[in-house]
């Protein structure tokens, strides 16, 4: 049996990276792809393989990843052999971008979009508490986000502004076969 693939998406400070690691905890059968990203790994945030871009353009060269993009100047990898692993009856959960799912559902037609949102309100505070970037900046990011998603994929909200366990029930729900999934917005 082949398991199931998701991109979990949505804006920075919806919660992505907590809800996948409650994910985790709840459910460790799951695979929890680790990405390449081109920062230190000092920077913090969700567990990842800091790489250089030299580092990432010959893994790339490789056929190491199953799909890559661009994000506020940063390069991101899903290694190809993680996502392989759903061959083998595992459920896969990467976390995404919005703007490389069409390429995601090339490579991955079973793919299924987890959207994890949040009120700009939260998106700004959580974002604040980071200090990554002046506020001007977050603000500036929060009133350029996009909530779209290509059409024709199947995707289910999770809505991530209460308390952790709510989000986590909700976000977990979302894991569950499409006719098993009662997501609460």
């Amino acid at each position: 049996m082949t398991g199931a693939v998701f991109a979990v998406v949505g804006p920075s400070g919806a919660g992505k990276d907590t809800l996948i690691e409650a994910a985790r905890q709840a459910r460790p059968d799951l695979v929890i792809v680790r990405r390449f990203i081109t920062r230190p790994e000092s920077a913090g945030g969700e567990d990842f393989h800091g790489v250089s871009d030299a580092e990432f353009d010959a893994r790339r060269d490789r056929d190491e990843f199953a799909l890559h993009w661009k994000a506020h100047g940063l390069r991101y990898g899903i290694p190809k052999a993680q996502i392989d692993l759903r061959h083998d009856g595992h459920d896969v959960l990467f976390n995404g971008s919005r703007a490389a799912l069409e390429r995601a559902v090339e490579v991955m037609p079973d793919l299924r979009v987890i959207r994890v949102s949040a009120p700009s309100a939260v998106l700004l505070e959580r974002l604040l508490a980071r200090g990554r970037e002046t506020r001007a900046e977050i603000e500036e990011r929060i009133m350029r986000a996009s909530y779209d998603i290509p059409a024709g994929l199947p995707v289910v909200d999770v809505r991530n502004d209460g308390t952790l366990a709510e989000g986590v029930t909700r976000f977990l729900a979302a894991l569950q076969p499409p006719n098993h999934a009662p997501v609460s917005a």
